[in-house]
């Protein structure tokens, strides 16, 4: 039972992380039809501006301006580049979103170096919140959780509650009606990236300390973002929200479990001898065969619903 519940709630607010991480990329995609290369750098941007800020105002401030900082310089790449490269098609974006992310990652060495920088936890935050079953459970991966759906919240009520949400979505499917109704959606779409890039800055500030901020930090979730945004289908927000806390789940379950496979088929009834096909395969422990689990699970997406699971429009 301890088992369960912990890895239940390490699972959860590691699927928060990657929602409040993947939720920008969504939105820009639903809004735009771009597939963002560089939206984990945004993330990465986010940790690295908030390590500085807090040194010199504090966690606190660091966590309002570092996202605002980063979701501006969003907007103005979007404003100056990404819109310049938009009427040639999805294949100049890509590639421009692609190098802009090799560009940050290039001034994030220049400026902070390639090692781990100490970016660490305040004091509001350093400590368990609560014991259970003898196992502590910290307040950062709490307080990441709570700022997660504070944030899902938010999005929900901004696009389905106020006129912007409303003119938001309405040009996603109409935007020649939207604009000759007096609305400038190249502007709305100028601020749906910044806003995309400030809430990927925003899991950056707090996934920063609670992990680690390093030049590698981008790559790391790259791949798993996008797993996420796919398995949940493309556009969809709550897709990703659902997808989130699956793979965040499903991975830290399998990390937790130290049996092999072979031990595994046995306790069913299934006997696995050294002639049997695949023994060596079967020999790794699901711990070890963690890292993989997710894209497996997005290849049997794409199989059996290639619109994912709660996607409306093809990827």
């Amino acid at each position: 039972m301890e088992f369960f519940a912990i890895s239940l709630l390490n699972g959860l607010s590691y699927g928060l992380l990657l929602f409040m991480l993947s939720s920008g990329l969504t939105l820009i995609f639903s809004m735009m039809g771009v597939l963002n290369f560089a939206h984990t750098s945004f993330y990465m941007l986010g940790a690295y501006f908030a390590y500085t800020i807090s040194g010199v105002l504090g966690f606190w401030t660091a966590l309002v301006v570092a996202p605002l900082l980063v979701g501006v310089l969003g907007a103005l790449f979007e404003r100056y580049s990404l819109r310049r490269v938009h009427k040639f098609g999805h294949v100049p974006e890509l590639l421009v979103t692609f190098g802009l992310s090799y560009l940050i990652l290039e001034l994030v060495q220049l400026v902070w170096g390639r090692a781990t920088v100490p970016y660490g936890l305040p004091e509001q935050l350093q400590g368990p919140l609560f014991t259970l079953f003898g196992t502590q459970f910290p307040k950062s991966r709490s307080f990441i959780m709570l700022l997660a759906l504070l944030m899902l919240l938010s999005v929900w009520l901004l696009l389905t509650r106020t006129r912007i949400g409303l003119v938001i979505q309405a040009a996603l499917t109409h935007p020649e009606t939207v604009e000759a109704l007096g609305h400038n959606v190249p502007r709305v779409f100028m601020l749906v990236f910044g806003g995309g890039a400030a809430l990927a800055a925003l899991a950056g500030v707090i996934g920063g300390n609670t992990y680690v901020t390093e030049p590698a930090m981008a790559g790391a979730v790259g791949s798993i973002v996008f797993v996420v945004v796919v398995v949940g289908g493309m556009g969809s927000l709550a897709g990703a929200f659902l997808a989130s806390l699956l793979i965040g789940v499903l991975q830290t379950f399998a990390v937790a479990i130290d049996e092999s496979l072979a031990s595994g088929l046995q306790a069913v009834g299934v006997t696995v001898t050294p002639s049997t096909f695949g023994y060596e395969l079967l020999q790794l422990s699901v711990a070890q065969i963690a890292p993989i689990l997710p894209y497996l699970f997005l290849v049997l997406i794409l199989i059996f619903r290639p619109k994912g699971l709660l996607g409306k429009r093809e990827g």
